[in-house]
């Protein structure tokens, strides 16, 4: 038994270097802590601080990525209570570790499964491999895994591949395999960064349940800091490869030291913050000047797009002659009205058709029913070029910049591509249009020459932003824009996307699962739950006094950034969502609603939640 006063795992005084073209890169330098057991210690910092790579190094995986642990030592206690130096130990050893000691959940559950493999396969190989157990008794053992992490029917779960299961269930598998032969350590790497509020609650929840089950030590890689809260013993702050802080979860949320951990912190927008207050705001960055005015963003009260009962829906085809014999009810009888130089947030689970709906304004999905009107042109009923006309005055942000620009083509031609296509600006002042689309997003005109790959997330968005912007529209679909960026750069976004909408009057349809960012961007918001809109009203009143079911529930998951407000698994009231598809008799009920205050209404039909 391990004496509890000795560390599980220390990192001391670790280097890792990475070859490159340009020479040698030092991805972390000088970094020392320790891992108590039964502790959960989160490693913070933004994308580059070197938090993975510290966490690779401890499983020895770093070096097949090309790294090289350079100095230092990393020292782990095994079931028997002997200290090993992992720094030093052969491949042959690292493979006894690794799953039987040291347990690992990835971030994108996706590149840790193989897509060719059922999930029984996937877990009972392991077990074969590192129990030395029959087929039988593995199987056996992997249903009990699933059944520890709440997967559902799992016998049939067992016969699936990893791409028909959600990312939550994917997620789960991923936590069941790592905890297959009971590791003393559990790194989680991101584990709920692409997951929705919902998931991502169940998930930190079931992390903490198996955590005082099995008593195993947690390393838990994140950038976002209400996870941090709800989650942490220690806490140890990255920023470019070496520890800047290091201190218990309420001495670093209550008192921290160091700037970079307080710019942190107030980059991290707060569910309730906005409570008391009428309409959005920037927030107030620690790196901005202090001597900067926040102004509050009113907007008007002049509709500028309305859309009424629109109805989305995609063929399911089957049999020998692939006919239509279904139906996905992606988004149904849905009706709101944005008005000009105000926000619009629509929030729900992935699937609940939240980015269809944006999707469908535009086109890019053809809607099968419903009216889109924009500026009282009805788009839905255009030809195709009328609606390319009409395109240039609705324009849209998606959630993956990187993967919406091209990477073979410099920047300046990328947001100079909707002008040269709609011809609006003479080749003579395209130039200096540009630059000046440039400097509104903050970025220098030196990055008109560079490629996407030569830039940061952030910036990376802040293209997508400026090319936006290039037509003048008057309102912008924002599908997830800041989901995929560290908390920082996520804050000095949505301040830019405030400051436009305050400075040209934009209009936005925001779509998020973040319930605190949605508070923070919102004059109004819209709560969307297996293709209908369940309520919607004015941002205060839905955060104050949410009516259905389903928005309670939502706001009851949100990771709060208080280590005093910790949710627990009894807080948690989920149901599965059901799934979507129909038959081509199924004819759903029309969407009626109860006004319960002003603006604010509720929906009345059964929407099986």
């Amino acid at each position: 038994m391990l004496d509890e006063k000795n560390p599980l795992a220390s990192f001391e005084n670790l280097r890792v270097e990475f070859d490159t073209k340009d020479g040698k890169v030092v991805a972390v330098e000088d970094v020392s802590f320790q891992i108590e057991p039964k502790q959960t210690v989160c490693l913070v910092g933004e994308s580059g601080s070197g938090k993975s790579v510290s966490s690779l190094s401890m499983m020895r995986l770093v070096e097949f990525g090309g790294g090289k642990l350079s100095g230092g030592k990393l020292f782990f206690t095994n079931s028997e209570g002997r200290k090993i130096d992992l720094s030093n130990s052969s491949q042959k050893q690292m493979r006894s570790i690794r799953g039987n000691e040291i347990g690992m959940i990835f971030q994108e559950p996706m590149t840790a499964l193989n897509p060719v493999f059922t999930i029984d396969r996937q877990l009972t190989e392991g077990l074969i491999v590192h129990k030395n157990i029959s087929k039988r008794k593995a199987r056996a053992e992997a249903l009990e895994l699933l059944r520890l992490v709440r997967i559902p029917e799992p016998e049939l779960r067992m016969q699936q591949y990893p791409h028909e299961l959600s990312g939550g269930m994917r997620q789960r598998v991923v936590i069941a395999m790592a905890l297959a032969c009971k590791p003393r350590l559990l790194i989680a790497d991101e584990p709920t960064t692409a997951l929705d509020v919902t998931i991502q609650a169940e998930i930190l929840a079931l992390i903490n349940r198996l955590k005082s089950e099995t008593e195993a030590a947690i390393l838990f890689i994140t950038h976002d800091m209400a996870v941090v809260a709800q989650m942490a013993d220690r806490v140890v702050v990255m920023r470019p490869g070496r520890k800047v802080e290091e201190g218990t979860v309420h001495e670093i949320f209550n008192n921290p030291q160091h700037e970079y951990t307080k710019a942190l912190l107030a980059a991290v927008p707060k569910l309730g913050e906005m409570a008391s207050k009428k309409y959005p705001e920037p927030m107030r960055l620690v790196v901005e000047e202090k001597s900067k005015a926040i102004k509050p963003i009113v907007g008007t009260n002049e509709p500028l797009l309305k859309v009424n009962k629109l109805v989305t829906r995609y063929p399911v085809k089957g049999g020998f002659l692939r006919r239509t014999v279904a139906q996905v009810h992606a988004v149904e009888d849905v009706s709101f009205t944005i008005m000009k130089g105000k926000t619009l947030s629509l929030v729900g689970e992935s699937g609940c058709g939240k980015s269809t709906v944006g999707r469908s304004l535009i086109r890019l999905v053809e809607p099968t029913s419903g009216d889109v009107n924009l500026d009282g042109q009805n788009i839905l009923t255009l030809n195709p070029k009328d609606m390319r006309e009409a395109r240039s005055n609705i324009q849209m942000v998606f959630q993956d910049p990187f993967a919406s620009l091209n990477p073979q083509r410099p920047l300046f031609d990328q947001v100079a591509e909707p002008l040269r296509n709609y011809g609006t600006v003479k080749h003579v002042v395209l130039q200096e249009k540009i630059r000046d689309l440039f400097d509104r997003v903050r970025l220098p005109p030196s990055f008109m020459r560079r490629y996407p790959h030569q830039l940061s997330g952030g910036q990376r968005q802040r293209i997508a932003i400026a090319r936006a912007l290039a037509l003048n529209p008057s309102l912008i679909i924002a599908d997830e824009p800041v989901s995929a960026l560290d908390v920082s750069v996520q804050a000095q976004v949505l301040n830019l996307m405030m400051e436009l909408q305050a400075d040209l009057g934009l209009s936005f349809l925001f779509i998020s699962h973040d319930m605190a960012v949605v508070e923070r961007v919102s004059h109004d918001v819209g709560v969307m739950y297996l293709g209908r809109l369940v309520e919607i009203g004015p941002r205060s009143s839905i955060f104050r006094n949410p009516q259905h079911a389903y928005t309670q529930d939502l706001l009851r998951a949100v990771p709060i950034a208080d280590p005093d407000k910790r949710k627990s698994e009894r807080d948690l009231n989920f149901k599965p969502l059901p799934s979507p598809i129909h038959d081509l008799t199924h004819d759903p009920a029309p969407s009626e609603y109860k006004e319960v205050a002003k603006d604010h209404y509720v929906l009345i039909t059964d929407c099986g939640y």
